[in-house]
């Protein structure tokens, strides 16, 4: 990791001098480490045709917006020493048993050490044996209909992840039922199941949600699904936003 680290800043140091002056050692000192963010992927279920499109959009975002997506799929990445150098862990479409008890107790810690988790689509289909992963990301998955057109109900738009959409937001994409529903997350948007077909959570039907939890910052956000999410503005905006508030810039 120490090589990581030296490789950013060198990248860092050769953007900025590039075709100029070498910065004094003052200078230097003033360049701002890029934020890491810890992107994910570990499937041992279904795994999404739209991880590498994720991953692709996240690597995009960061260089857009001062911080740094590093995929994983090992979940040997899960220790201490490791998980410190991150700002923000993403589980980006994870399915079902992906850490083992002590890779578990790191992440645990993490998260109560501060550090952030931002869940795309299904990570609530990860880790049902893990009571604490389930409450921390605000529930779990059930079952889904066929993708479809859905409408969406945008319930508070003062959240960086949902500021720029309208009221409703027809979208498409795969739509979770959930069990296990954490009443104690603060729901951001509602699918509205008289739009579609197959919704069984009734008048209730979280799709987006964020909360703080056990010293962290948690985000989470049903869609995510089809690779052709990760082209649509909103969708990206809506990620964006959720990653800036884990980053604690917003």
């Amino acid at each position: 990791m120490k090589f990581l680290f030296s490789s950013i800043l060198a990248i860092c140091f050769v953007g900025t001098t590039f075709g100029q002056d070498a910065p004094s050692a003052k200078e230097t000192d003033s360049i701002k480490m890029p934020e890491l963010v810890m992107v994910f992927t570990k499937t041992e279920g279904w795994r999404h045709k739209s991880i590498e499109k994720g991953v692709q959009t996240l690597r995009e975002l960061g260089r857009a917006n001062g911080f740094v997506a590093l995929q994983t799929e090992s979940s040997e990445d899960f220790n201490a020493s490791n998980l410190n150098n991150y700002k923000l862990v993403v589980f980006l479409n994870t399915t079902l048993d992906v850490l083992n008890d002590n890779q578990q107790r790191a992440f645990e810690n993490y998260i109560k050490g501060g550090g952030s988790y931002l869940g795309i689509h299904a990570a609530s289909d990860t880790e049902f044996d893990w009571p604490w992963y389930g409450k921390m990301v605000g529930a779990y998955f059930v079952d889904h209909p066929e993708q479809q057109n859905a409408k969406i109900d945008v319930i508070d738009r003062t959240h960086p992840s949902t500021a720029h959409l309208n009221n409703v937001w027809m979208h498409f994409d795969e739509w979770y039922n959930f069990k296990n529903l954490n009443p104690n997350v603060h729901v951001l948007m509602k699918l509205d199941e008289s739009s579609y077909k197959g919704g069984t959570n009734g008048e209730n039907h979280p799709i987006a949600w964020y909360h703080e939890f056990d010293g962290g910052r948690v985000f989470y956000t049903g869609l995510g699904h089809t690779e052709a999410a990760y082209d649509d503005p909103d969708f990206r905006q809506h990620i964006l936003g959720g990653i800036e508030w884990c980053l604690k810039r917003k």
